[in-house]
């Protein structure tokens, strides 16, 4: 309940905030690339429900039309110049706190993944649907200690030892680090005692999953 209530009061509240970097947004994309400016997907969440995220449009147009649903790439031919700002910024993921409003998603959990992708990981490694426990999050465990091209092995143990430990302040802990991290590798702004703390962090976290045998079988 307090997480609930958490989530939809700071999503309100950077909602508002944010509001005149949306316009920003808005026009750099519409004057680049023209519309659409806004970018629908289908996203697994809690109990494996279907739901639909909205972001920025950061690629080209139909950029998926021809090859589907791919694993993102560091290196990816398709983002635009300002979608590769976006990204780089976490920006293009403004449009999820609509998503938390309406109770698909929260501010910490699972990255909820599509369906297409989903399929495919479960087919290999069934572990996997294990994270779809809980109510996926705008950021996770896997996000602050990996990256986005993360191997879905490693992120479903960092995905795994957050359902595990998950309390409200663990949430606030991990939404302090996000903002960091955001700062840090994305706005250049760098601070070295938080560098010890989210390596701090990343120890602890990798000690408790090599020790413990609840995740023998997600290990990669």
């Amino acid at each position: 309940m307090a997480k609930r209530l958490f989530d939809f009061s700071f999503a309100l509240m950077c909602l508002f905030l944010s509001l005149p970097v949306w316009a920003f947004i808005c026009l750099a994309i519409w004057f680049q690339d023209g519309i659409p400016i806004f970018y629908f997907q289908k996203r697994v969440g809690k109990n494996g429900k279907i739901f639909k995220i909205m972001k920025f449009r950061s690629m080209l147009k139909d950029a998926e039309k021809d090859i589907g649903a791919i694993w993102a790439e560091e290196k990816d031919q398709r983002i635009t110049r300002i979608g590769k700002i976006l990204r780089d910024t976490a920006m293009d993921e403004l449009p999820q706190l609509l998503s938390i409003l309406k109770g698909d998603m929260s501010f910490v959990g699972p990255r909820p993944e599509r369906p297409e992708l989903v399929a495919e990981f479960i087919k290999n490694f069934s572990a996997f649907n294990l994270r779809h426990a809980v109510i996926p999050g705008l950021t996770g465990v896997a996000q602050i200690l990996g990256s986005a091209y993360l191997d879905y092995h490693k992120k479903s143990q960092y995905d795994m030892w957050y359902i595990k430990n998950q309390n409200f302040l663990l949430d606030i802990y991990l939404i302090f680090l996000s903002f960091m991290i955001t700062f840090q590798r994305k706005w250049g702004i760098k601070e070295e005692k938080f560098i010890y703390l989210l390596r701090d962090f990343k120890k602890r976290v990798e000690k408790e999953i090599s020790q413990s045998s609840n995740f023998k079988n997600l290990i990669t």
